[in-house]
């Protein structure tokens, strides 16, 4: 632990300092929503630089947050949960309800990072409800700097969704156009997607048993129907 004690004896303080060090509650974030290699965990969380993340995952290892798993005829190593962080879990979704309920949509849309939107939405596509082929969607986003303009994903049956950064060279099956903040906003149940379309924030062209059924094949967050949650007004 290199985060300097609070000098108090209550369990919630003891708890704060393991819990506290930058970066260690969204590396459990990641973990939990299935991340286990150094790079997918990076790629979640952009903002970390590889050596603090190195730093952050053998303190959580030294606190008992995690096990280091290396396979021996690989060489990959995995990084899993143990059963003292899987303890957090209902804390931790306690605190993301808290904000939804809690922070105004505006503030906690500011963050516009489209490569972290769509990192965590390909996580999000219902491959089963979707036509029984390859399917590509592609992803513009006009408000956020090159390179991280255009995504596309590429499903297929039985296989986990690809994300792309650049032409993957497969014909476009549906193309979606609109601002990080707006389809963040979708993803977490802030914003009304019916409602963005119709205001022509949120753009869909192509086939249309996609562009009709996205609200089954496009599952939001897990927070999106909190009780009480703060939307975008206006």
């Amino acid at each position: 632990m290199t985060s300097k004690p609070f000098g108090l004896f209550c369990p919630t303080s003891k708890a704060s300092e393991v819990l506290m060090p930058r970066w260690t509650i969204q590396i459990l974030g990641e973990l939990w929503e299935g991340s286990t290699r150094f790079n997918e965990i990076r790629r979640g969380l952009p903002g970390i630089s590889p050596t603090l993340l190195a730093r952050r995952l053998k303190e959580m290892q030294e606190n008992g947050l995690l096990e280091r798993v290396e396979d021996p005829a690989t060489g990959t190593i995995d990084y899993l949960r143990t059963e003292k962080a899987a303890e957090l879990d209902p804390i931790l979704q306690a605190m993301a309800r808290w904000a939804q309920r809690h922070i105004e949509a505006e503030i906690a849309l500011e963050e516009r990072d489209a490569d972290v939107l769509m990192w965590n939405l390909r996580r999000r596509i219902a491959v089963d409800r979707l036509p029984k082929r390859r399917n590509v969607l592609r992803f513009n986003f006009p408000d956020s700097p090159p390179p991280a303009t255009t995504f596309w994903m590429i499903t297929k049956p039985g296989e986990p969704v690809e994300l792309c950064v650049h032409d993957p060279g497969f014909d476009v099956d549906l193309y979606i156009e609109t601002e990080v903040p707006v389809l963040t906003g979708i993803y977490l149940g802030r914003r009304d997607l019916d409602r963005d379309v119709s205001e022509d924030r949120f753009f869909m062209s192509g086939d249309p048993r996609l562009s009709r059924t996205i609200k089954r094949w496009l599952q939001l967050s897990a927070h999106s129907k909190v009780e009480g949650i703060r939307c975008v007004s206006g």
